[in-house]
């Protein structure tokens, strides 16, 4: 979008007014960092590619994906909600709410300790939205909130850290994957719904990756040498069909409001297959971790990471590379239908 600027010249300006983030470690700026939680990432060598090399809690060697949308938008990088101060101004250009191990269900993630499961992120936007009603008036709010971009990417806990953890949760004896996936769509449909009753009108819901070929999962030797456990990734595409059925139903009810699915596994799938057009080689295994496939166990406190971390899909066990992050945030904001759908984040903004 391009605006004359007061002089006349030619002068860009964000897309949206500001992106207010919810999801999971995938995404997570720090939330965690101050939690009883065994889910941090606040040590060397995490970050050793952001920030002077100065870990900030993400779960990477530099950028997540948010990060780098956000520089496609033209917006500063977001705050996590638990470094806001009470008179913090530097929430006007959003807030990133997202916690590792959390997920759409309130017990994911309660084996690995404290977080903040979808339900709590959403009470913490509500807290953040109590801030901004201090500062502008109704109508101001109104649209500066219709003219934000709200993106969700959860979902990969409640399979990691839920149905695929039968010794600790009870979930995979409960619900066959089906009625599992439905169990899910459900409660995120009730969560997203009321953030949509609060005033963003502009969401980007991201599926689920193809767990099945993280290090983590190849790890288990429950797939040949270099395939994926499909079991785990026909888990997901049947959360991924739902959710994708979601946006469809969500576009229909909610005339003046956009929804968008990231097709994440699609676009992931494509960065594993054809890793070698985007500059990618090593596909299977962790930058940094710990035996098959480095991840068996993951990044640990001043492991030794690879060197040629751009060559790399696979930051740890669980998590993307900087580099596979760059891709994708690309293939959401410009990417055709096929990665989002029904348009992408740049075609979101113009409307």
């Amino acid at each position: 979008m391009i605006a004359l600027s007061p002089g006349g010249t030619m002068a860009t300006k964000p897309h949206f007014t500001a992106m207010f983030v919810f999801g999971d470690s995938l995404i997570d700026p720090g939330n965690n960092n101050d939690l009883n939680s065994l889910a941090k990432a606040n040590y060397v060598p995490y970050g050793v590619d952001f920030n002077q090399g100065v870990p900030t809690g993400r779960f990477c060697n530099g950028r997540t994906i948010i990060d780098f949308l956000g520089d496609l938008l033209e917006l500063p990088l977001l705050p996590p909600y638990m470094n806001l101060s009470a008179t913090s101004r530097n929430i006007l250009s959003g807030v990133n709410y997202a916690s590792a191990a959390g997920g759409i269900l309130e017990e994911t993630g309660q084996n690995l300790g404290e977080r903040f499961s979808l339900s709590e992120q959403v009470q913490n936007f509500q807290n953040t939205l109590n801030q901004l009603k201090r500062r502008m008036r109704e109508e101001e709010l109104s649209n500066y909130l219709a003219s934000s971009l709200v993106v969700m990417i959860l979902g990969s806990n409640d399979y990691l850290n839920n149905y695929l953890q039968p010794s600790f949760y009870t979930s995979s004896y409960i619900y066959s994957p089906k009625a599992y996936a439905e169990l899910l769509i459900e409660r995120y449909k009730r969560q997203i719904s009321v953030l949509h009753s609060l005033g963003p009108r502009k969401f980007l819901l991201g599926g689920i990756g193809p767990l099945g070929c993280i290090p983590n999962q190849l790890a288990t030797g429950l797939s040949p040498p270099g395939k994926c456990v499909s079991s785990v990734n026909d888990y997901v595409g049947i959360f991924n069909m739902r959710l994708r059925s979601l946006v469809d139903q969500f576009n229909r009810d909610y005339q003046g409001s956009i929804f968008v699915y990231g097709n994440t596994f699609g676009a992931f799938t494509d960065i594993i297959t054809n890793a070698s057009t985007y500059g990618l080689t090593v596909t299977d295994r962790g930058c940094c971790g710990i035996g098959r496939n480095q991840g068996q166990i993951t990044c640990l406190p001043f492991s030794v990471p690879c060197i040629n971390r751009n060559h790399y899909v696979f930051w740890d066990a669980f998590h993307p590379t900087a580099a596979a992050n760059q891709i994708l945030a690309r293939k959401a904001y410009s990417g055709p239908p096929s990665d989002c759908y029904p348009m992408n984040v740049q075609q979101m903004a113009q409307i």
